[in-house]
């Protein structure tokens, strides 16, 4: 896409690995575009590195005091919690650049918190359990903390219909008629009792002083109270330099923004103090209740923790609404506030024990990226919050920034990066780099661009009617004479059809493949012969379209290798002595002759004078590879000494004479009758083996059946012989008995 960028600006938004080249004799006039390409292509190209644009996103420090260790004491105005507290970021589009955001909390450190109490009537119990609140509050807080300040403040709900009762009989006493409890205070939406103080008894003396009040329907005006606490800052006395702790007592559910228009507010709530002279709520029959998002909005903006100290019954929606209002935890408060101390307590040590980071005034053409890294020193990719954080503990946070696109000119940004209540800040300032530095030496009506055009980062732009690469020409010139100058040859085509001719001279065409050059543009970078696909092999330049081979490397596509090496056999020889290296192979010319480097040949002649050199200096130490390194380079034969050898040649070796044999073992083929016999006689084999199977599965059968029927002819005889119901009758006359027998005969023969 480099090739569609027309200025320096244009370049650098294409892509943020894209630089310019504003060096004004760079590429000779002779590319269309050209000046758009990555650095490193650039100076290939030959432009000087101080011409060439590429400005690159970034980060400095401006303010980074270190991260303190205590928070009370002299030094408690100067705690840092955060580094750095000032940083500046240099953006260019696409571009990202990363900083990294420590966070530590730090012990000892001040605690400022204020109870806010449901003083509706089902609240009587309540407020008769914390008569004594402060001073046991106050003894276990200081446990954690040497600076602790204490407040009071109490609501009911909006006195306008439907909310309480506004009958004249209740305006003065809203329980008035209500046999359980017949007396209590007017309604009111909220009221501030006790600014933030050291002094806890005048915080028991405060909650002694309360009634309760009563309201009509079951939802309370708290959220009215909260704001209220919450913006109010000098009434309630909330310190710059202390954890600011607001705990929500009450138990049942709040009104939330809408529910106002029910008495007919429609003024939705405008995230003002308004407490008067008697520190009452001045605004509550006159502005809708205020929504979750103000609430966490005015809550975030002065670092103030919300607990919700609510009945169990309440829990879930309490629990859902935290999700929806960062830096505020739940706990369950008992039926009759008897565990508010363990509970207060407990939501301060769960606080205490998370840093979660949020951002202020977030650019909207910027996107940021967290990882967190807490105690375990593993990063979690898209997290902005560390859990179980101890005091003391450091924990990170890489932020990765990234800018989307470019503002107006001079534009300038800035954002802030804040853990979820604390004081402490990261003040972070945003300079866009869209513009480059060449651009400041812009210059009209140039003489490099013939006094009729605008000189700029290398280029000219030249007025209407003027054209080239420097503002030369004027419209209506280009003619056939002017034309003929950009053909190589009569008959060819204007700048070899892969440019324009602009005033006597061809610009070349862009190619995603390459680079398109020559006087003509009848050159280019890419069309060469290739090797699997890969231009000259890998190993070469393509010029013009010839493969101008690196070193070491021949051929028309320079996959040709010049080196040797691979092809020196053991013996130092190249290919053995039997044939020739080409492009770093062996080409065996000896007739039987194999192997990479031909090393292999049984059937060259003087098999066992080969091995002599590596008999010599093996056995004996001797001859012309004695050198140990250079015989165990190249005798890497097997060498065994036998007494006697079937088959002998012989060696002279002076003085002596010695006996040695090569021995090459080949693999014997199989005997064809002894496999025939093999087979024919496993046929048969398995032929008996089937047969004695069979013969045994019969047997069986049969004897089961023998069995079968021997039973039963058991008990055939049983039955006809072993009867003991039957008995022979006795006949008491010898006719008696010829006419039994008839009778039984006739019985027989079916005859009665």
């Amino acid at each position: 896409m480099s090739g569609s960028a027309t200025s320096c600006e244009e370049c650098l938004l294409i892509h943020p690995s894209c630089a310019w080249c504003a060096q004004e004799d760079f590429g000779q006039a002779r590319t269309l575009n050209s000046r758009c390409d990555f650095s490193q292509n650039l100076q290939k190209r030959g432009c000087d590195a101080p011409f060439i644009e590429n400005p690159r996103s970034g980060s400095s420090l401006l303010r980074s005091k270190p991260l303190s260790s205590k928070g009370s004491g002299v030094t408690q105005y100067d705690v840092i919690q955060i580094y750095p507290q000032k940083i500046s970021l240099s953006l260019r589009p696409g571009d990202q650049t990363s900083f990294e955001v420590q966070v530590r909390p730090v012990e000892d450190y001040p605690v400022d918190l204020y109870y806010l109490m449901d003083l509706s009537l089902s609240m009587k119990d309540d407020l008769d359990t914390i008569r004594n609140l402060g001073t046991k509050l106050a003894e276990e807080m200081r446990k954690l903390t040497s600076n602790f300040r204490l407040g009071f403040g109490s609501f009911v709900d909006k006195n306008i219909s439907p909310f309480s009762y506004t009958a004249p009989k209740y305006q003065d006493n809203p329980c008035n008629g209500y046999k359980l409890f017949p007396n209590c205070v007017p309604t009111f939406g909220f009221r501030h009792l006790l600014s933030l103080t050291d002094k806890v008894d005048r915080f028991n003396e405060e909650v002694q002083k309360q009634m309760v009040s009563r309201n009509r329907d079951a939802p309370e005006g708290g959220f009215d109270a909260i704001l209220q606490a919450a913006v109010c800052k000098e009434k309630i006395g909330w310190r710059k330099e202390a954890y600011h702790l607001l705990v929500f007592a009450t138990d049942d559910v709040p009104h939330l923004a809408l529910d106002g228009k029910l008495g007919g507010l429609v003024h939705p709530h405008d995230g003002q103090c308004h407490l008067n002279d008697k520190n009452e709520y001045s605004a509550a029959n006159m502005m809708d209740y205020p929504s979750l998002a103000l609430l966490g909005e005015k809550l975030a903006e002065n670092n103030i923790f919300l607990i919700f100290a609510v009945t169990k019954r309440h829990y879930v929606l309490y629990k859902n609404l935290t999700a929806l209002i960062p830096g505020t935890t739940v706990e369950i408060l008992d039926q009759d506030s008897k565990n508010i101390i363990q509970l207060i307590v407990n939501a301060y040590n769960n606080i205490r024990s998370k840093v979660e980071l949020s951002v202020w005034d977030h650019p909207e053409d910027l996107s940021l990226a967290f990882t967190a890294t807490c105690q375990d020193g593993q990063p979690l990719t898209g997290l902005r919050k560390c859990a179980d954080v101890k005091i003391g503990d450091t924990v990170s946070f890489n932020i990765t920034v990234d800018a989307r696109g470019c503002p107006p000119k001079g534009t300038r940004k800035s954002f802030t990066i804040r853990p979820v209540g604390f004081k402490d800040r990261l003040e972070v300032s945003v300079d866009y780099r869209c513009d480059c530095s060449c651009t400041y030496y812009t210059k009209t009506n140039s003489s490099r661009c013939n006094s009729a055009g605008t000189y700029s980062c290398g280029i000219c732009r030249c007025e209407p009617g003027y054209l080239g690469a420097r503002c030369e020409c004027e419209e209506g010139e280009v003619d056939h004479q002017h034309l003929s100058a950009c053909r190589e040859a009569e008959g060819k085509q204007v700048c070899s059809g892969r440019g324009e001719c602009s005033c006597n001279q061809c610009l070349c065409y862009e190619s995603e493949f390459g680079k398109i050059y020559g006087t003509f543009c009848e050159c280019d970078d890419f069309s060469c012969a290739r090797h699997k696909g890969i231009l000259c092999s890998g190993h070469g330049e393509c010029h013009c379209g010839e493969c101008k081979c690196h070193a070491g490397y021949i051929g028309d596509n320079c996959n040709c290798s010049t080196e040797t090496a691979s092809c020196v056999s053991d013996d130092g020889k190249i290919c053995s002595g039997r044939g020739s290296c080409v492009c770093g192979r062996c080409q065996c010319t000896e007739p039987g002759a194999f192997g990479d480097t031909c090393e292999k040949c049984p059937t060259c002649p003087d098999a066992c004078g080969t091995k002599r050199e590596c008999i010599e200096c093996r056995l004996f130490n001797t001859g012309r590879l004695a050198d140990n390194q250079t015989c165990q380079r190249m005798c890497k034969d097997e060498i065994i000494t036998v007494e006697t050898l079937r088959d002998t040649s012989y060696l002279t070796l002076c003085p002596c004479i010695y006996v040695f044999c090569v021995f090459t073992e080949c693999a014997v083929a199989p005997n064809a009758m002894t496999v025939l016999l093999a087979v024919v006689g496993s046929i048969l084999l398995m032929g008996i083996v089937l047969l004695a199977l069979w013969k045994l599965v019969i047997t069986i059968h049969d004897r089961r059946e023998f069995a079968r029927f021997q039973s039963a002819r058991s008990r055939a005889r049983y039955e006809m012989a072993s009867n003991p119901v039957y008995k022979q009758s006795i006949p008491s006359h010898p006719m008696e008995t010829v006419f039994h027998m008839h009778s039984i005969k006739s019985c027989n023969g079916g005859v009665h």
